[in-house]
């Protein structure tokens, strides 16, 4: 027992949970703006496949890996706009056309890799974002090493959060994604077009998607294999709910998930195989439903999630 909760105060543990957190903080982040919007993004498990191989497969052509993480942020976007010209102005089911958008993109991607390397037997690898040593702030014990001794797009995830919040909360462009997901008629009495500003959000939130899939490629490990995303995407739809549709207690939801599940790998090494490994597997899952029960039943979901919008209509 004292061995498993020592393991709450290592760095190693807290630079795992972070490194877990980090796509999840990306697909959360995305689908949190696809639904203050208004609409609800289930394509995002697709979106994420796609990030993760036109990422990767860039930098695999010989692009350098910020190339790829802007590929892959353009998959996304073109997903996204499928996505939003489906369900905004031609209101068409969101639940319906998010599955067929994820199916579309995760069929479509394998499709491709098979086309492109019809050859290889297994995945070839990239050099992957290394890890970055912030001065100073890396020093300060265990937290320094897990904030602060991380690859890039782990900081362009810190960023991604600020700059979301930010953008919410202190600019007009914020208030009226906002505003279309609570009162979109009174948003067009205001002149404003509440199709360009969904269809808008749905691609810079499906772009935030495939960046997250993109850091499974380019930083989590360094090459592209089937069924990588693994549930992630689904788990950023819960986290959302888990954060009340706020930034910052979206990307708490993403640190604990991603606590859970590096502490049941480390149990998993502590009881030597004497439990079942798929009871530990499970932990996660089941902890985030719990912490997701008590939690839902508190939060305000923005009032035009999911309602089709005509022009006109009051």
């Amino acid at each position: 027992m004292n061995e498993a909760f020592e393991i709450l105060f290592t760095a190693s543990f807290w630079v795992a949970a972070i490194r877990i957190a980090s796509p999840l903080i990306f697909a959360t982040m995305g689908e949190l703006i696809c639904e203050r919007a208004g609409v609800l993004n289930l394509g995002i498990e697709g979106i994420m496949v796609a990030g993760a191989f036109s990422g990767w497969f860039t930098v695999y052509m010989g692009g350098d890996l910020w190339t790829g993480v802007l590929v892959a942020a353009l998959t996304g976007a073109m997903f996204g706009l499928l996505h939003g010209f489906l369900t905004v102005p031609l209101g068409l089911s969101q639940h319906v056309t998010g599955i067929g958008i994820t199916l579309l993109a995760a069929s479509l991607t394998y499709f491709t890799y098979r086309i492109l390397l019809p050859e290889v037997s297994s995945p070839p690898k990239i050099e992957p974002f290394q890890p970055f040593a912030v001065p100073v702030l890396s020093d300060i014990p265990v937290l320094g090493p897990a904030l602060f001794n991380q690859t890039p797009l782990t900081y362009l995830a810190y960023f991604t959060v600020a700059a979301v919040a930010f953008v919410f909360y202190r600019t007009p462009v914020g208030v009226a994604v906002r505003a279309v997901g609570e009162n979109p008629s009174a948003v067009e009495a205001q002149g404003i077009s509440v199709t360009a500003v969904r269809i808008g959000a749905v691609m810079v939130g499906s772009a935030l998607m495939a960046i997250g899939g993109a850091f499974l490629t380019m930083s989590a490990f360094n090459s592209f294999f089937f069924e990588m995303i693994n549930g992630r995407g689904w788990i950023a739809i819960a986290l959302v709910v888990f954060g009340s549709w706020r930034p910052g207690k979206a990307l708490i939801g993403a640190i604990l998930f991603a606590a859970f599940d590096a502490y049941q790998v480390r149990l998993q090494q502590i009881t030597g195989g004497v439990i079942p490994y798929q009871i530990f597997l499970m932990m996660p899952f089941v902890l985030s439903i719990v912490a997701l029960v008590v939690v839902a039943r508190r939060a305000t979901y923005p009032k035009a999630l999911m309602i089709p919008y005509q022009k006109g209509e009051r």
